[in-house]
């Protein structure tokens, strides 16, 4: 059964923080890179240069983990293991949605940088095949501030 991430929706969508994207490199070591993502029908899309190393990385491997969590407690989040594909048609669109989840809008001087180089822009499909969740709220109670923020 392919694991749905629908039933974190809100939790996904509550954040803007990057996802911890790990993949191998071409001498065999793991490496993670922190992207800023999009939750859509139970994938996740990040937007980068064609020319990245991540690209390269990942259509040598495609297999790859991720985490999704905020570093303040109460600690919770989603990990889990992806296959990753790639989107150049959609690029640019995810790249200016991400610019505007992230950034507000796209008249700054980053989201402007970005945007003229989208014609090289690439999204990068992360199809999950397990999800880990974890909430130690409870666990932390004693010791953490209250906290009204959404877990998965």
């Amino acid at each position: 059964m392919k694991p749905k991430l629908a039933a974190f929706s809100e939790y996904l969508q509550s954040l803007k923080i990057p996802i911890r994207l790990s993949c191998t490199t071409e001498s065999g070591w793991p490496m993670v890179v922190s992207l800023w993502y999009l939750y859509r029908e139970d994938i996740l899309m990040c937007a980068t240069q064609q020319s990245s190393r991540v690209v390269a990385y990942l259509k040598e491997n495609p297999r790859c983990g991720f985490e999704i969590a905020e570093d303040r407690m109460p600690y919770c989040g989603i990990r889990g293991q992806a296959l990753a594909s790639f989107d150049q048609a959609i690029g640019a669109s995810v790249l200016e949605e991400l610019l505007y989840r992230y950034l507000g809008n796209i008249k700054n001087s980053l989201a402007q940088n970005l945007l003229s180089k989208a014609e090289t822009e690439v999204a990068i499909v992360l199809k999950p095949v397990q999800i880990f969740t974890w909430d130690f709220s409870d666990r932390m109670k004693a010791v953490g501030p209250k906290s009204a923020k959404v877990c998965p």
